[in-house]
């Protein structure tokens, strides 16, 4: 089987799902999801602000009319929405001591997008704000969001440091109950939920982890106080005699690896599963191009993105990044079947432009880890076997070059895992590996309870919680409504476009909706909003009925993507729905669903009228 780069004709098919098969397999576990435990016991801490000194206040006990909870860039936008529609009666709680959500809690060294800002900063043109790079920093972000909060007066009524630990539907009043660590009582008669999908932190369950008495931190709460250096890319001086490791190579270790391998003394990568490293081809932005874009220019280039990514046609392709590309080489390849080889177009010839197009991208991939790594034998330990979108695919042009660093030292565990911890160390089959430091870059709660990555409960109609209600999987309409849920609304992706290469378009039209939604119901006198539960039934069937995506794919390694390799049952692959025509029909879709005036699906009611 050919390493190299090379045509599909040259690769040898066969042998690379052969290979696909056999990494896959050595990583399957039987756990799943339950491999991962939360932030508990000597762990509290790293749900702690490390950045903001929580200022004590006298317990809130009032009525907003809205409250939109998370301070990221769903409450940003949303807020903004709203206050663009004329609507101000809202209050935002948010954990952190600022706006800015993700950005706000992951200060890492090297942290940065890795979608390209000029669509993944929302609200560009609003603030008027031209970002200083293709792929920007994390302080640049984080400057943004706190930019979005001041150009639409967010700050106005915010409880920052603030952190909701119950939501209760009070049926009687019409009003929602809010419950916060502060000890505020809050009602409310609408709330939007903004809390992400990556905020909460988990940890990997390796036995002894407890253990180990040397310094340890996750990602999204760097100590720069132990390490040295800032967030801007100060040097990490406090690290210069450590002996550090990291316990994973997802997209997060990706960026903040190659300072670590500059500044420690001695960094030891502990690896299960490599991640597809495509080229980064970062450079500022040129002033003079920006401001020729004109009006209207930052939804062009969204929509220009969404349709390319997802094997749409375009005149030009705007960003060209890893993205699009991918996703061009398999239209194309579909295109050149069809009108020049003269294929029928069948949803199997689809899936063999994919998967040629897939084979080639992989094999380009792999063979720059070999141009770029010099020792052979870590090169062939970084080439990961399986498909691109198996997991969240990354584009970087420092990562592989940190491992020509002296002191760098790529641990591969076989596909295994870190064997167990103690008080000194990391085990990883009978080699012991003394360390100061310990990072842990194992991400944050997904594909769990909802209750659990919320952090809090959400009690509905009758007592129910939204965890319960979707015990067997996400049941929607749009991805926003929830029957015996009324006057709640779930700003994020989940089973509306889903557009996971660019989660701030997903938010910025949810929040257009949303305030679509509570213009109406101001201008009708509606004090409930409730989604009719057949309207919700019909979505959810829509749904059930799409069977495209990579869960239980047998070529697919184990990730986030895939629910951890395990099979997907009705639970995963509603939680991990979308429209079935693609996110582009969905943003047209629900575009002119909001713009009718009718609502179909909802009912806007008094709340006399309730039964």
């Amino acid at each position: 089987m050919a390493t190299a780069a090379g045509t599909p004709e040259e690769i040898d098919r066969e042998a690379l799902r052969a290979r696909y098969q056999e990494e896959r397999d050595k990583r399957i576990r039987t756990d799943g999801n339950d491999q991962y435990i939360e932030p508990v016991g000597k762990f509290a801490s790293l749900l702690d602000d490390p950045y903001t000194e929580v200022v004590p206040r006298e317990p809130l006990s009032d009525e907003v009319e809205i409250t939109l909870i998370g301070g990221g860039f769903s409450g940003l936008c949303t807020g903004a929405r709203l206050r663009q529609a004329g609507i101000d009666d809202f209050r935002i709680i948010e954990g952190g001591g600022d706006f800015g959500g993700v950005w706000y809690w992951n200060r890492y060294p090297g942290a940065m997008c890795d979608t390209a800002a000029m669509i993944y900063l929302p609200l560009l043109e609003e603030t008027g704000h031209r970002p200083s790079q293709k792929y920007v920093f994390a302080p640049e972000i984080f400057a943004h969001a706190k930019r979005i909060a001041e150009t639409f007066d967010l700050y106005r009524d915010v409880l920052f440091s603030t952190q909701v630990t119950k939501l209760e539907w009070d049926d009687a009043a019409a009003r929602w109950v809010i419950h916060t660590n502060r000890g505020d009582v809050i009602r409310s008669r609408f709330v939007s939920m903004g809390t992400g999908p990556l905020h909460r932190p988990k940890l990997p369950g390796i036995p002894g982890i407890e253990t180990f008495a040397g310094k340890s931190f996750h990602t999204c709460r760097w100590d720069y106080g132990y390490t040295g250096g800032t967030p801007d890319g100060e040097p990490m001086s406090g690290l210069a005699n450590k002996r550090v490791g990291i316990i994973g190579t997802g997209a997060t270790a990706v960026q903040c690896i190659g300072p670590l391998a500059r500044d420690a003394q001695e960094l030891f990568v502990f690896q299960r599963t490599p991640s597809s490293i495509d080229i980064r081809n970062n450079h500022e932005i040129d002033p003079e191009f920006f401001d020729e874009l004109g009006p209207g220019w930052q939804k062009k280039w969204l929509l220009n993105f969404a349709t390319l990514q997802t094997g749409g046609f375009a005149d030009e392709d705007l960003v060209k990044d890893g993205w699009t590309d991918i996703s061009q080489r398999i239209r194309d390849r579909i295109v050149k079947k069809v009108s020049e080889d003269g294929e029928t177009l069948t949803p199997q010839l689809a899936v063999d432009a994919y998967e040629e197009s897939d084979d080639e991208k992989m094999t380009e991939i792999r063979a720059r880890v070999e141009a770029i790594v010099q020792d052979p034998q870590t090169a062939e330990f970084l080439k990961p076997w399986y498909r691109q979108l198996c997991k969240r695919p990354c584009f970087h042009d420092e990562y592989l070059q940190a491992y020509n660093t002296p002191g760098t030292h790529l641990i591969d565990t076989e596909g295994k895992g870190v064997e167990r911890i103690d008080e000194t160390g990391v085990w990883v089959g009978a080699v012991h590996y003394e360390l100061d430091c310990l990072v842990w870059a194992s991400g944050f709660e997904f594909g769990t309870d909802y209750g659990r990555r919320c952090g809090y409960e959400t009690i509905g109609r009758g007592g129910v919680t939204l965890s319960e209600r979707w015990a067997d999987g996400m049941e929607t309409l749009h991805g926003m409504h929830v029957h015996d849920f009324p006057n709640l609304f779930i700003i994020g992706m989940n089973q509306a476009a889903n557009l996971i290469s660019n989660i701030t378009h997903n938010l910025t039209e949810a929040g257009s909706t949303l305030a679509k939604i509570l213009g109406h119901a101001q201008e009708v006198g509606a004090e409930v909003v409730e989604v009719d539960e057949a309207a919700e039934q019909a979505w959810v069937s829509m749904l059930e009925g799409n069977e495209a995506g990579m869960l239980g794919n047998p070529d697919c390694t184990p990730g986030y993507y895939n629910n951890e390799g395990k099979p997907a049952g009705r639970r995963e692959k509603l939680n991990g729905s979308g429209y079935p025509e693609g996110p582009v029909a969905f943003f047209e879709f629900i575009d002119k669903w909001r713009n009718s005036g009718q609502f179909e699906g909802l009912d806007f009611r008094n709340a006399k009228t309730m039964d």
